[in-house]
């Protein structure tokens, strides 16, 4: 039997107590927010914590799930954004994160140049209790789908 193939990602918006919210610049997307693949075993809440301490060194608590996204273009990618909120540690660096800031809130869509990531924050910034879903292919970035659950 052939099972199908489909990247599972986690990625999501986190904020720290004065309002700032926490953006990573990485060799290929420029700024973006924290994210990466689910490994075999995690669940979604565990995956994006540990992205979140690998890329940033902090440890942060998952709030809602805010969207869920889906790249239907090969490779597929099914990708599950949240929100949340910083508990603790220092701001570090890593080979997935050239550079880690907290960032004011009205400011961090200026820093975004990637169409695919702008949406996506763009969505958690404006979260409104209703989950978007979005079926979309890159390169060049097109919607095809779009819902709010």
């Amino acid at each position: 039997m052939n099972y199908p193939k489909h990247i599972v990602a986690v990625s999501g918006l986190i904020s720290h107590p004065d309002g700032d919210i926490l953006l990573i610049r990485g060799p290929r997307r420029g700024w973006e927010f924290p994210g990466g693949q689910v490994e075999e075993g995690e669940n979604l809440v565990e995956a994006f914590q540990r992205e979140i301490q690998e890329e940033t060194g902090i440890t942060a608590s998952i709030g809602p799930l805010i969207g869920i996204y889906s790249n239907i273009k090969p490779p597929t990618k099914l990708v599950f954004g949240f929100l949340g909120d910083y508990v603790s540690g220092k701001l570090a660096t890593s080979d997935e994160s050239l550079e880690t800031e907290w960032v004011a809130r009205g400011s961090a869509l200026q820093c975004v140049s990637n169409p695919i990531i702008y949406d996506r924050m763009k969505d958690m910034l404006d979260f409104s209790g209703r989950i978007v879903y979005r079926a979309y292919i890159n390169d060049p970035y097109q919607i095809c789908e779009q819902y709010f659950l």
